[in-house]
């Protein structure tokens, strides 16, 4: 099992820049895929990113794309989500998620673990 803690939320305008942060419990975390998702008022979870056990290969949501970027310390059990070039249709919860099972796993129902997720709100 994990137990995963976002950190880093906040209030930033357009055109601004956060990272956020996902610390992980547990010895295993290098054997997790490690996802991003977030969740906007009246709307369904979406996939924002996404990054392999060796931290080589990723995935991104076509909207985020040259802006966001995702990274891992597998030493430290953290995953980052670099954003920058914000606008305001990025507001959202933003969720960590984890899963072991191999795949590409661009679904929400892919994961099994989930952080409590942290606010980003982008003001315009």
């Amino acid at each position: 099992q994990v137990q995963l803690v976002e950190s880093g939320g906040g209030l930033v305008q357009a055109g601004g820049s956060l990272r956020l942060s996902c610390a992980a419990s547990g010895r295993t975390f290098s054997t997790y895929i490690m996802g991003w998702f977030r969740q906007a008022p009246g709307k369904e979870r979406e996939f924002v990113a996404n990054i392999d056990w060796s931290g080589r290969n990723t995935n991104y949501a076509d909207s985020v794309k040259g802006r966001f970027t995702i990274s891992r310390d597998n030493a430290k059990n953290t995953v980052d989500l670099q954003m920058n070039s914000l606008k305001p249709e990025d507001t959202a919860v933003y969720y960590c998620a984890a899963d072991r099972t191999y795949g590409v796993k661009l679904g929400a129902f892919e994961y099994g673990y989930w952080g409590q997720g942290t606010q980003v709100t982008v003001s315009s």
